[in-house]
């Protein structure tokens, strides 16, 4: 009977257990550098970012992710310079994590350099955006495939397999960008992210960790 109970759990043990955080429920998050609104659009229930200076999170209280999926639906808006949206992994403080974002008004930008800047990596606290462009150009943003309308909602999927990290975008095969991770850490908090002068909003956030 021992041996049977064990053949039968064990299996069950090696699938990681698929976490959907209610967004609009406020005891399950921590909020800095905005304020936000609950919001229900286009069948999407979800929160919105208010625009500031900055950087603002909506911090997920009480998990620690490591390696696994994350993905989520999120809308900005296509004016230059007022839309940098997207997620913080890994997070440690409020100076110290990994993020992915995405800059909607270049999209499809008709300058073909701006369309290449469109997804974007960054570590902090040693590796912000312009450091790596100055010395790593090209290396850890690119241009998004397919491009997406840049004022209406787009799916991304983000996976982190150690020091491998990979962005899907509207469920495409094709990665918009795949970097080798910059920081040490190897687990932390995830946040929902917005960076200087935007707002911005999610839906839909899906978390799977890696099975162990």
């Amino acid at each position: 009977m021992r041996i049977l109970i064990l053949v039968i759990i064990i299996p069950f043990q090696l699938f990681a257990q698929t976490y959907k955080p209610a967004l609009r429920n406020v005891n399950l998050w921590t909020l800095s550098g905005r304020t936000v609104e609950t919001i229900i659009e286009n069948g999407k229930d979800g929160i919105k970012f208010s625009e500031d200076k900055g950087p603002g999170l909506w911090l997920l209280k009480e998990y620690i992710f490591s390696n696994g999926t994350i993905e989520f639906d999120v809308k900005g808006r296509n004016v230059l310079q007022k839309s940098f949206i997207g997620i913080a992994f890994h997070f440690q403080n409020d100076s110290t994590y990994d993020a992915v974002y995405f800059r909607p008004f270049n999209f499809s930008n008709p300058d073909t350099a701006r369309r290449s800047r469109a997804v974007q990596y960054i570590s902090l606290p040693g590796f912000y955006w312009d450091k790596l462009r100055n010395q790593f150009p090209g290396k850890y943003e690119n241009k998004v495939t397919p491009v997406p309308d840049p004022d209406d909602w787009f799916h991304v999927k983000l996976i982190i397999a150690d020091k491998k990290i990979i962005v899907f975008v509207n469920n495409s095969t094709v990665p918009s960008l795949e970097v080798e991770k910059l920081s040490s850490t190897k687990n932390g908090q995830i946040g929902l992210w917005v960076d200087n002068g935007s707002d911005g909003s999610f839906a839909n956030l899906v978390i799977t960790p890696a099975a162990k």
